[in-house]
């Protein structure tokens, strides 16, 4: 018997899944079919799934029923954010070769990539730690995926690719000028899985991460850097402690003269990674995509400072010197990424961001 999939209702075509109401047929058998796949379980390879990002996303997967599995050399990750359901192999990417019998027998379906070493300021002073990390390390996965292992791929990449912005906001096809290796090396690791798409018939996505921000809504699972160089965490710092926070610039041509930049919620990442490896698992042909992943729109540094203090409590702040390579000015034009994904930001305002994030750094604080 085929599978009925909509069901009319007057004028209109009804998923059978969800029930929610489309003008086409077409529409609600697509809407089945994404409905569908929301539904199955999968086993994810998850590589730096002890970093910041990695490690919420594995956590988000393993509660929706998803198996993950988890690689990371824990050089910059940490054991502790790594989901006790996962399961963890400890391995240098470089080494992939190392377990190729315990991969090949976890029956992956689905690869998603995390470990890249990611500061910005590190990889103009170190750049060969950038080059061997970055860009030899996914090279060595594309090799493994060429010899044994064939399935979608989903790169974390990011707006830095782009440069200084030749227009705002920013879409998928502007100019590509990165100031720095970190970008460098992301827009060579774009290309590169470009070229093993075309070459091998592989499946990959790339999303360029605007600002990532925010923690698991119960605060257990959140960003941990040390440094610490990103304004959010050391703005709720600051509150939390009472300290004084330098903000970097405030002579930028914007209408506060602080820099303006996209804030996207670690969890609306989670769902965009997941939605762009179902878009790959239904698609029969090889395909390259690319997503600008921000949330459309920009906030200040001021904007940001001053919403922290009403959500967590007062704090004191001195203007700095700019940062070199900080434009006036970046958030994302993510129509496609609504369009093609389907994706809702549910957590990326500005309220959301701060007060998941307060709760986990909380958390660090009492440790």
């Amino acid at each position: 018997m085929q599978n009925v999939k909509f069901r009319r209702t007057g004028h209109k075509y009804e998923c059978v899944k969800c029930l929610k109401s489309y003008f086409t047929k077409d529409e609600a058998v697509s809407c089945y079919d994404h409905c569908d796949l929301l539904t199955s379980k999968l086993t994810m390879l998850v590589i730096g799934g002890a970093g910041y990002i990695g490690s919420v996303f594995s956590k988000t997967m393993i509660n929706l029923g998803h198996k993950v599995i988890v690689l990371d050399n824990l050089s910059r990750g940490h054991f502790e954010q790594v989901d006790k359901r996962a399961i963890f192999i400890k391995e240098n990417l470089l080494n992939i070769e190392n377990i190729k019998d315990q991969l090949l027998n976890e029956n992956i379906d689905i690869i998603y990539h995390f470990a890249a070493f990611a500061q910005v300021g590190e990889s103009v002073k170190e750049p060969h730690l950038y080059y061997e990390n970055n860009v030899e390390g996914v090279r060595r996965l594309l090799e493994f995926m060429r010899i044994y292992l064939n399935i979608p791929l989903v790169f974390s990449s990011s707006c830095a690719i782009f440069g200084v912005p030749d227009q705002l906001p920013l879409h998928e096809e502007c100019s590509k000028n990165p100031l720095s290796p970190y970008g460098t090396t992301k827009l060579i690791c774009e290309m590169m899985i470009k070229d093993y798409v075309h070459a091998y018939d592989m499946k990959a996505s790339m999303l360029r991460y605007f600002n990532a921000c925010g923690a698991s809504l119960d605060g257990l699972t959140g960003e941990k850097h040390d440094p610490e160089t990103h304004l959010i965490p050391n703005l709720i710092n600051a509150s939390l402690k009472k300290e004084t926070v330098t903000i970097n610039g405030n002579n930028f041509p914007t209408n506060d003269g602080t820099c303006i930049r996209d804030y996207i919620h670690v969890l609306d990442l989670a769902d965009a990674h997941l939605l762009a490896g179902f878009k790959l698992l239904k698609t029969k042909n090889k395909v390259f995509d690319y997503f600008n992943l921000g949330s459309g729109s920009g906030y200040s540094n001021l904007e940001i400072l001053e919403t922290v203090k009403s959500e967590i409590g007062d704090f004191s702040y001195v203007f700095g010197p700019r940062r070199e390579g900080d434009v006036p000015a970046l958030f994302a034009d993510n129509t496609k990424i609504k369009k093609e994904l389907k994706i809702e930001f549910k957590y990326s305002d500005l309220k959301t961001i701060i007060n998941t994030a307060m709760l986990w750094h909380k958390k660090l604080l009492h440790k």
